[in-house]
């Protein structure tokens, strides 16, 4: 199994900057790789993540870094249930870790042959065959158009919905395009996670959560969560932009600077070629 290499973690590590005795929220904590250097450099770190897979990797840093560290194994878009309204920092590495895509039980990746899962906490009741099986073609056809962008979705909702597939090798075979095969595959966990309305519920609260002067930071890595995020910062870095407005009426936040990987990077780790790092820093 392929080791999950943390994307943009130094340009993270530099926009943050001094960290020590400060409290991160890790919202995407994976296989632990950015708790783990928040941890390292001096911070506090509450981290979240629904997959309960990554338990065993969350315990071994409590046992290393005791009370510095504390898992949520809730999905973040339940930042709401922190008691605490003054974080410093919220980090988002968005998307789907290696450990996930490299195990075929999992069902993500159309190069191993599994069950057709895609479920990011299988507390997740429907899967996505259970989602291929249960919803209409019309319903179907728009999860495919709206994330994956498949011109032709209709005629194919009409193909899986015929064959319904329970592996990914049946799902990969009955899709003719070679170059829908992905876009097909990420369509589907996308609405089996409902991963844009996670997104857009967890930034909702980050307002409330943050303190003056701290960051929020979002790695995403394809253009539909990436234009939700976007979307959302320029919203509270351009409201009442307007000098002349009342106080109340200034933007709440300042943009920071996108940064993508360097070329050394995605040398180093191809699944970083797509990722942006975006963030904020609340005034």
């Amino acid at each position: 199994m392929t080791k999950h290499i943390p994307v943009l973690l130094q340009d993270v590590l530099i926009e943050l900057g001094d960290i020590r005795s400060r409290t991160i929220v890790d919202c995407t904590f994976g296989a632990g790789g950015y708790s783990r250097a928040f941890l390292k450099s001096g911070a506090n770190v509450i981290a979240f993540d629904r997959d309960t897979n990554v338990i065993p990797d969350a315990e071994k840093l409590y046992q290393e870094y005791g009370d510095r560290f504390r898992f949520i194994n809730r999905a973040f878009s339940e930042l709401n249930q922190l008691s605490a309204t003054d974080f410093d920092d919220i980090v988002f590495d968005l998307g789907i870790s290696s450990m996930q895509i490299d195990n075929a039980n999992r069902g993500f990746s159309f190069r191993f042959d599994g069950p057709l899962d895609m479920r990011m906490d299988n507390r997740i009741k429907i899967n996505a065959a259970d989602l291929i099986k249960n919803v209409t073609v019309d319903k179907l056809a728009d999860i495919l158009y709206l994330y994956g962008d498949i011109k032709k979705s209709r005629l194919l909702a009409n193909i899986l919905k015929e064959h319904l597939p329970i592996t990914t090798f049946q799902l990969r075979d009955l899709i003719k395009n070679p170059k829908d095969i992905a876009p097909v595959f990420q369509a589907l966990r996308i609405a089996v996670n409902d991963e844009m309305g996670q997104i857009e519920s967890a930034l909702n609260t980050v307002h409330d959560l943050l303190r003056s002067g701290g960051r929020c930071l979002c790695v995403t890595f394809h253009s539909l969560e990436d234009r939700i995020v976007k979307n959302i910062f320029n919203q509270w870095t351009n409201v009442g932009g307007d000098p002349r407005l009342p106080e109340t009426e200034k933007p709440k936040y300042k943009m920071l600077k996108t940064v993508k990987p360097a070329d050394s990077e995605i040398q180093n780790n191809p699944r970083a070629r797509s990722a942006h790092l975006r963030g904020v820093a609340k005034l």
